[in-house]
């Protein structure tokens, strides 16, 4: 949540408002209400911000022009503490003279005991924010310090809670103050200039060049310097990395939208996450992890940790992990992971999956494992984030940024590092399941073609979604690895259609969801292959007839050659034959399409849904 976005540069033009506002375009997709610009000028500090979406601000700025300047800060907020409203919009103003001004994504926890203490004090407060309480804190500091960077390391030892800090003042023209705690903040190494921002979209036009900040950290940049301290004052230093992907990757290329585009994107996303992990011998390798194969050998039982879609995709991987490695597998949603009293020990790995790196409430869930003694690695998409900095090892997917607020070409990247440390850890128990593992893997690198194919096909499934546009309920069912399929379909139908949706374990069917079976209800089936063990497949076909015998509308989603399920579906959604374990990757795909097109026919806005943001930063 909450885009950030700060530039210093050579020389006072019209660049650095152009940077701060090209930065908080590309960070829309964050989720936001209202947004807001500070600039420095020798008159002070000159701000405009405004609720709504960023063309008000622009109109704005328009409107009203901001001086010529070499510092900028900019802000989207997501509102937690006030209302999206102007007032309450970032930045905020501190001190009397209000020559400094401050933006802030996250929650400070104890806000309202630091603004009771300067109320008594005489000070005066204008927004109903926790992050007013700050503006006025670094103001008090930098009066008796004169310096910008003493006054943030006086003013973090007083906040508790997760948050990234920007701030500029009037009497440092040319110096921008960062510093973060359980809160998303890298840095842009340019020449000339440098930027700061909540992900590396905010500056990826200007440079590819960035550097990771640890926990705790501040950092002071100007036009030709970066420096970085910790929360403690003793000096520290930053990671430098290069992105590996420019400004042309966030861009919809001529799609309509970026979630149409990042569909599209599927078979490159799984052949990116794939690329390298394997020796010409086929044999699998990691060399990511950091964690030594002692440790994993040693490993008894594995508990998978995330939220929305990402738990799904852990869902997905239970079934494929537990199959290859015969290891116990749990998949928690993160957020209830520290409150159940988790039974985890030293032989306990403690997978993380998260798109962003930045999901609070899996960082806490990490946190949590480490202090119990556990194994902990993360699955994730973003060099740089807070995630994988606080976990033993990673697996980086490779989908490349992924701008659309409902996920689709990051869960399957998920799915696919999933696997691909399923199959590690069965090849390094060697036998039978090293065996397997190679054999899997050979099935899995078939999988980006296979992929390709579904979207070839998709032409049917758009026209099934553009009539269905007046829908008001869908529901999904699905069995073994098809029921994560099932629950991720509902949830991108809700996420930007707005329909009432669920998914249901198809033998679950029986047990109280048949209720909801009237004449017309549509109905998705994830169908598993014929060759899938232990019978599902006449199981599900079973399944099948029998809400077609109430009424029900049936959309199949089956493998080519399954003629069994074509008497009782009012429409067949064909996908490649696949190995059991490794048909999510194909079968969630139409689910997708459907969604988006249903959405597009409704005339919504498929990459922005409402009330949604795309990392979500506070608990």
């Amino acid at each position: 949540m909450c885009g950030i976005v700060g530039y210093v540069g050579p020389s006072a033009d019209t660049v650095a408002l152009d940077v701060v506002m090209e930065g908080l375009a590309r960070l829309e997709y964050r989720g936001y209400d209202s947004a807001g610009v500070a600039v420095i000028d020798a008159d002070g500090v000159q701000m405009r911000k405004r609720s709504g979406k960023l063309v008000n601000l622009r109109d704005d700025i328009a409107a009203h022009p901001l001086p010529p300047t070499t510092t900028a800060i900019g802000h989207t907020r997501w509102a937690t503490h006030g209302g999206p409203t102007d007032a309450n919009a970032h930045p905020h103003l501190g001190g009397a003279e209000q020559r400094l001004a401050v933006i802030h994504n996250g929650i400070i926890e104890n806000f309202h005991s630091l603004k009771t203490g300067l109320i008594a004090q005489g000070v005066s407060f204008t927004s109903e924010t926790d992050t007013e309480v700050a503006a006025h804190l670094l103001a008090q500091a930098y009066t008796q310090s004169g310096d910008l960077t003493a006054a943030m390391l006086a003013t973090v030892a007083q906040l508790d809670g997760a948050f990234t800090l920007l701030t500029v003042h009037a009497d440092q023209p040319g110096v921008v103050v960062g510093a973060r705690r359980n809160s998303p903040l890298v840095v842009g190494l340019g020449q000339g200039a440098n930027y700061l921002g909540s992900d590396v979209a905010a500056f990826i036009g200007h440079t590819r060049d960035a550097m990771e900040l640890g926990q705790d950290q501040i950092v002071t940049i100007t036009p030709d310097s970066v420096s970085v301290i910790g929360f403690d004052g003793t000096p520290a230093d930053g990671r430098r990395y290069h992105v590996d992907w420019d400004a042309a990757a966030a861009e919809k290329g001529g799609y309509p939208s970026f979630m149409a585009k990042e569909i599209d994107e599927q078979p490159h996303a799984v052949a990116d996450t794939l690329l390298g992990r394997t020796k010409e011998e086929g044999e699998l390798v990691l060399d990511e992890l950091r964690v030594s194969e002692e440790a994993l050998s040693q490993v008894t039982k594995i508990v998978i940790v995330a939220c929305g879609t990402a738990a799904y995709a852990g869902m997905v991987a239970k079934y494929a992990i537990e199959h290859w490695t015969r290891i116990p597998c749990e998949v928690d949603l993160a957020h209830e992971f520290r409150y159940r009293d988790p039974v985890v020990d030293g032989h306990t790995l403690v997978v993380s999956v998260s798109q962003s790196g930045e999901t609070m409430d899996t960082l806490m869930a990490v946190k949590h494992a480490r202090e119990l003694g556990a194994l902990t690695i993360s699955i994730c998409n973003t060099h740089g984030s807070t995630i994988p900095r606080e976990s033993d090892a990673v697996i980086y997917t490779h989908a490349g940024p992924e701008i659309a607020v409902a996920s689709t070409k990051a869960f399957l990247a998920q799915i696919t590092a999933c696997y691909l440390l399923g199959l590690y850890l069965a090849q390094l128990r060697g036998g039978s399941s090293a065996v397997e593992a190679a054999a899997v893997m050979r099935d899995l690198r078939e999988m980006p073609a296979k992929i390709q194919t579904v979207l070839d096909r998709m032409d049917r499934v758009r026209e099934i979604a553009r009539f269905m546009a007046d829908t008001r309920s869908v529901l999904f069912l699905g069995r073994h690895v098809g029921y994560p399929v099932a629950l991720e379909g509902a949830l991108k139908l809700k996420e930007i259609a707005y329909i009432h949706a669920e998914g249901f374990a198809a033998g679950e069917l029986k047990h109280g969801p048949i209720a909801l079976i009237e004449p017309g209800q549509p109905v998705f089936v994830v169908v598993p292959g014929p060759d899938t063990p232990h019978d599902l497949h006449a199981k599900i076909v079973s399944n099948i007839q029998e809400i077609r015998a109430r009424g029900a509308r049936t959309i199949v989603v089956a493998q080519d050659g399954d003629e069994a399920v074509v008497p009782f579906a009012d429409e067949v959604i064909r996908v490649p034959v696949s190995a059991p374990l490794l048909q999510p990757l194909l079968t969630v795909v139409p689910l997708q399409v459907f969604a988006c097109e249903l959405a597009v026919a409704k005339g919504l806005d498929v990459d922005q849904p409402r009330n949604l943001a795309k990392s979500v930063t506070v608990e």
